[in-house]
């Protein structure tokens, strides 16, 4: 797999299968995406090299408008196809809720500390929200979501944090919206 103009072998989908289980508990990727999302990175790996780096991301027009581009970016130069594979299968609509919070804390987790701070969370609310609200708004919902989950300005989140926070932010939506 090194090589990335080779097909893949079912070893070699196995192998990423594996490589996924380890990263995310269960691989809600099926074998048919990861063929799917081998042709798509051997697109995306222009030298050959089995490695995407930052400037070919860039080069997928839906990535490099993204307002969390640079964030994400931070946790994609160098990916080789099973971490491509590890990385993408928290967009699947079979990962579970906990694989979805694990990925959103690594977005928010800039320095990799393990830790999440009040300023951490506004730099991505602001990414995300650009100058359609204003930085007092910003705060002011933020602070109102971290002390109605039990928080403060001055907590520092850790992944166990995150999950209850977005686990139940996930359960009230679940409960409040009305479903026809």
């Amino acid at each position: 797999m090194g090589n990335t103009s080779s097909m893949l072998t079912q070893y070699d989908i196995e192998e990423v299968q594996e490589h996924c289980n380890h990263s995310c508990l269960v691989c809600p990727v099926s074998q048919q995406e990861i063929v799917s999302l081998y042709q798509r990175f051997c697109q995306l790996d222009r030298n050959g090299g089995g490695f995407i780096r930052e400037e070919e991301f860039l080069s997928v027009p839906e990535f490099a408008v993204n307002p969390l581009s640079q964030r994400l970016l931070r946790m994609l130069d160098g990916l080789n196809f099973k971490e491509f594979v590890a990385f993408l299968s928290a967009f699947s609509s079979r990962a579970s809720l906990q694989q979805k919070i694990e990925f959103i804390f690594k977005v928010y987790d800039l320095d990799c500390n393990g830790k999440v701070a009040f300023d951490d969370m506004l730099d991505v609310l602001r990414d995300l929200t650009g100058s359609y609200i204003s930085e007092q708004q910003r705060q002011q919902v933020l602070t109102h979501v971290l002390e109605e989950a039990g928080y403060t300005k001055d907590s520092m989140l850790i992944l166990a944090d995150f999950i209850k926070i977005l686990g139940s932010s996930e359960m009230k939506m679940e409960v409040e919206v009305p479903v026809d």
